[in-house]
């Protein structure tokens, strides 16, 4: 596996999600199913030795623009800092 994307997964498994987050949409955006979206691609990378099919990289591809509009938008830096962390690790996998 990656270390980098070792070393994000274990920090994002270990980190709270938001709570202030839970249950919100920012700019028409789930940021539960984000989260959720993004944790499944990395599960599907990390069971398939590092690789990923079409519709994963369609599901990356579509987080990160949504990532790119959201991250401005939260001014909390706990928020932020967990969001940019899903962003490196869709990155580093698309």
């Amino acid at each position: 596996m990656n270390p980098s994307v070792a070393r994000l997964w274990q920090e994002h498994v270990a980190a709270d999600f938001p709570v202030r987050l839970r249950g919100v949409e920012l700019a028409g955006i789930d940021m539960v199913l984000l989260d959720a979206d993004i944790a499944g691609c990395v599960s599907a990378w990390r069971n398939g030795d590092g690789s990923l099919d079409a519709e994963r990289h369609r599901i990356l591809r579509r987080c990160i623009a949504d990532l790119n509009t959201i991250l401005p938008l939260l001014t909390d830096e706990d928020d932020h800092r967990y969001y940019a962390r899903l962003h490196r690790l869709a990155a580093l996998l698309s």
